[in-house]
């Protein structure tokens, strides 16, 4: 029996990096011997256990045969007689494909000598050259590789593709392989690579592939599509979009709001022609449009909801300094910033970097964006309650009392605009 590490856990660690998580495969052993090890099996659709002492995962060597479409067409075959070499062989990009022995390996994850490395297919090459590169044609087996391979893009934003792989992921898209993605795994890869910090990546190589028509045509549809200058001197609306959600990595925003920023615009992709670089109404398009992606790709429910909102009423947002107390109040209720602040605050930093995801406009300040917060924590300190009570007290019920919490939050905000709101 040998076991090695393997996969990202051996690629950072090449790389300088921090190691998250660490894999090992064992050759040689049977499941029988694993058990009987104190290995406890965990595996659905091949043999994996749990460590008995640092519960990390040893899965037993392994090659795979396609017998199938999409991710799960694979027929999956073990034995003792499998060799670290063919496992390796299996995995998609050569910097994934590094094995090091487990008796090289020290407690903290580090290689005593790199002696104990095996590399079949020149992934310490391919690290230092900075090239993301397939194994083997097997590659082509798997279209969860292509999403991926852009992934890795993103986390690797330095690394260019190989030209055969990139060869390679277009024959797979032309060949509908990309068509039998299932939404779990394409949301799985997408969402991860969303949180890199070059997300803008993921989407080149999945725009340069094709695959991005494919999975997720209301965007691809954005590149081409002229806006007006003096608003977006980049003009193209894909080129804005993926400034934006670089703007949203540059300020460390969370899922839901990169989501956001990736949606906000797609109503754009629908404009007639003849209106062209005006968009009128996109806004409703956008907010019809990502609630079908979202439906169809199973987003979580927290990230199409701010992505509606954003979608709705970033131009709003944006134009909230022209707003007096009424239309203030009206904004924030339909932003339901009352009942989700934390929503509300997240919806603010999408539309900063919105704002701020144009062509020599990424070092501007937002005055929207504290402004509207402290519009919300002035209309905030109503009480509710005693409004409520005071108008049941005359004997009106319903409408009439969320009438009178709304003037009572208008009156607020206007005490607040009149003794010296900031600027917009």
């Amino acid at each position: 029996m040998q076991v090695f590490m393997v996969g990202g856990a051996v690629r950072d660690r090449l790389l300088g990096l921090a190691v998250q998580d660490r894999d090992w495969v064992v050759v040689g052993a049977t499941p029988e011997q694993m058990v009987a090890a104190g290995y406890l099996p965990v595996g659905k659709d091949f043999p994996v256990f749990l460590h008995p002492g640092t519960r990390e995962e040893y899965a037993l060597a392994r090659t795979e045969r396609k017998s199938g479409r999409g991710y799960k067409g694979f027929t999956v075959f073990t034995s003792p007689c499998v060799t670290i070499e063919e496992d390796l062989a299996r995995r998609d990009l050569t910097i994934n494909s590094i094995a090091a022995r487990a008796d090289w390996v020290s407690a903290g994850g580090q290689f005593d000598s790199k002696e104990g490395l095996i590399d079949p297919f020149g992934g310490q090459r391919d690290l230092q050259a900075k090239v993301l590169r397939h194994v083997t044609g097997a590659f082509r087996e798997d279209p969860v590789r292509i999403l991926r391979l852009a992934r890795f893009a993103a986390r690797f934003h330095d690394f260019s593709v190989a030209p055969e792989t990139m060869a390679l992921l277009r024959e797979m898209v032309a060949g509908g392989e990309a068509g039998h993605l299932v939404p779990e795994r394409v949301w799985q890869e997408l969402s991860r690579g969303l949180m890199e910090s070059h997300p803008a990546r993921m989407f080149d190589v999945l725009r340069d592939s094709g695959a991005l028509r494919v999975v997720l045509p209301e965007l691809d549809r954005l590149w081409g599509v002229p806006q007006r200058a003096e608003y977006h001197p980049e003009v193209d609306t894909g080129v804005h979009v993926m400034m934006v959600l670089q703007m949203a990595a540059r300020l460390y925003a969370p899922l839901p709001v990169r989501w956001a920023c990736l949606m906000h615009d797609l109503g754009k992709g629908t404009t007639p022609p003849d209106l062209l670089p005006r968009h009128h109404d996109h806004e409703t398009r956008s907010a019809e449009l990502l609630q079908a992606v979202g439906e169809r790709l199973r987003v979580p429910t927290d990230c199409t909801e701010l992505a509606g909102v954003v979608a709705r009423e970033h131009g709003h947002i944006h134009r909230s300094g022209e707003l007096n107390a009424a239309a203030l109040v009206r904004l924030l209720t339909r932003c339901d910033a009352f009942r989700k602040p934390a929503r509300f605050a997240d919806a603010l930093l999408a539309c900063e970097c919105d704002a701020r995801g144009r062509l020599g406009m990424e070092e501007d300040a937002y005055p929207q964006r504290p402004r509207l917060a402290a519009a919300l924590a002035a209309a905030q300190g109503v009480d509710t309650a005693s409004v409520a009570q005071a108008v049941m007290a005359r004997g009106a019920r319903g409408a009439a009392i969320g009438q009178a919490v709304t003037e009572a939050r208008v009156r607020a905000v206007r005490a607040w605009l009149e003794d010296g709101a900031p600027a917009a």
